[in-house]
């Protein structure tokens, strides 16, 4: 497997934002297993201007208890940083995400996740492209 390349080498800046997440269980509906840092994951939040069957390209990019990244299998829960891709979609989220929203980590029609978000890092303080 290819060593995961940190996402602020590849975009030039800092993640969007962070939330606390937990993935869920078998049981719960969620993966066989958890998955390995790089997954490209898809992410929706709730906000009424949303269209049922939206994802977003956000990706996340997962820490460890100490706030470093996380190679290979990620954990159960804890801490990601979150990356918008598309710049044409900064401002759209920028007047939607604050502290407190709930999310889920998407893969297709199924939720394998659910996450909060903890701290808003350059979403607000990158320039809108």
């Amino acid at each position: 497997m290819e060593k995961h390349k940190p996402y602020e080498q590849i975009f030039g800046h800092k993640e969007d934002f962070k939330v606390k997440y937990r993935f869920y269980k078998l049981e719960e509906g969620g993966r066989y297993i958890l998955p390995n840092q790089g997954i490209r994951s898809d992410f929706w939040y709730e906000d009424p201007d949303h269209e049922h069957n939206w994802l977003f390209m956000i990706y996340p990019e997962f820490e460890d208890e100490n706030g470093d990244l996380i190679e290979g299998m990620v954990n159960q829960e804890g801490i990601a940083r979150m990356w918008i891709l598309s710049p044409d979609n900064r401002l759209y989220h920028q007047q939607r995400i604050k502290v407190g929203t709930i999310g889920y980590f998407r893969e297709g029609s199924k939720r394998t996740g659910i996450c909060e978000i903890i701290e808003l890092v350059g979403l607000h303080k990158n320039p809108v492209v």
